[in-house]
């Protein structure tokens, strides 16, 4: 079965093309480079990993509740709607949600994975050339795991919001190099992180918890790079230039917090969209999670260097400009250590399963 069969609704062109522009730069400046970047790039070679060997993808799915979502976080909950459905409708439109929500991790995942390659190509410094290529193959990898949780336990795809390609295209057609790092590293990973930690944080289902802490101590890794990167080339900008990139980001956070809902699962479900838009809008863990979208995005936007008045307006109508204070490294930290803790809970189930094969060998062995 092709991908096209499994989408809800299939996109209109299977290739999305965007018009490249900018140079490709060359440096031929061999030195060392920055040691904090390449000190990241070792820990990018470091921790490299097989999405088909350090995830367990025997671990079953219901693909009709594969996150355990309670009702009470479900848009339609508390709605005249929702008196409505059958125990079977609501196991649809939980699928649906997942498919929705890690159909854009996948295409945003993608983006994430040409922007790092864009990045290859037009930085300047061959220290973040270094970088970028391992980030690539990062995003490769989220790619290939989101894709194959899709395909082989959700079984339905949705195409890509229409909100979130246009700020792909808009980050992709710029000529500027900065700005796949300004619109990927700082934008649409921001708005990954929160929607990955989120659902990592409230699953009770092992298999997406394991990708989803896997995929972000990626993540924070990538967060880091651009934070290095731009903030020393944004100490060298004029003011007119930094207003460019505040302006850009003002627009791209207005966009993520108003468009990215999932208003089209309910659309599918024949929910007229201006209700759907409505239910969506008063749904309070959609409020919680924007609050969550913005305790990864704020403080790195102050921490590189873009913090002018016209943008900490905007962080004050938005109701999220004290969160530029947040402690964004401890925030990557608990994500590291969380995808580490995974790792050891089940290295010790697989040593004590050993343990007990062997056992049990033994003592088949002194029975016989």
């Amino acid at each position: 079965m092709s991908t096209h069969d499994l989408y809800v609704n299939g996109p209109q062109d299977p290739v999305w093309e965007v018009p490249a522009s900018g140079a490709a730069r060359f440096s031929w400046d061999y030195d060392d480079g920055r040691e904090r970047l390449l000190a990241l790039y070792q820990k990018g070679k470091d921790k490299q990993w097989d999405g088909a060997k350090r995830i367990d993808w025997e671990l079953d799915v219901d693909p009709y509740d594969p996150l355990g979502t309670p009702d009470e976080a479900m848009t339609l909950y508390g709605t005249r709607y929702w008196s409505k459905l059958t125990d079977k409708d609501k196991g649809e439109l939980r699928k649906h949600y997942t498919s929705w929500q890690f159909s854009q991790f996948l295409h945003g995942e993608q983006g994430a994975m040409v922007c790092a390659a864009r990045i290859v190509e037009s930085v300047p410094d061959l220290d973040a050339k270094f970088y970028s290529a391992t980030q690539t193959m990062d995003e490769a990898r989220h790619a290939e795991i989101y894709s194959r949780f899709l395909h082989e336990k959700i079984g339905m795809l949705y195409p890509v919001n229409d909100n979130l390609q246009g700020l792909l295209g808009d980050t992709l057609r710029d000529s500027r190099w900065d700005m796949p790092y300004l619109g990927m590293q700082v934008l649409i990973e921001g708005l990954a992180l929160a929607a990955f930690g989120m659902l990592r944080d409230t699953t009770d289902k092992p298999l997406p918890k394991q990708i989803l802490a896997y995929v972000m101590q990626d993540e924070a890794r990538h967060v880091a790079f651009g934070r290095m990167a731009l903030r020393d080339y944004y100490k060298q900008l004029s003011d007119a230039e930094l207003r460019e990139r505040e302006d850009f980001v003002i627009e791209g956070c207005y966009l993520m917090r108003d468009r990215l809902r999932g208003v089209e699962v309910l659309e599918n479900f024949g929910i007229p969209k201006a209700e759907a838009e409505q239910f969506s809008e008063q749904n309070e863990f959609l409020h919680l999670f924007r609050k969550l979208l913005f305790s990864r995005i704020v403080p790195c936007v102050k921490d590189i260097g873009l913090w002018g008045k016209r943008l900490q307006q905007a962080y004050v109508d938005m109701g999220v400009l004290e969160l530029g204070d947040s402690n964004l490294d401890l925030l990557m930290a608990e994500d590291e250590e969380i995808a580490e803790e995974l790792d050891r809970e089940r290295f010790a189930q697989e040593e004590t399963a050993r343990v007990t094969e062997v056992a049990e060998a033994i003592a088949e062995g002194a029975g016989g």
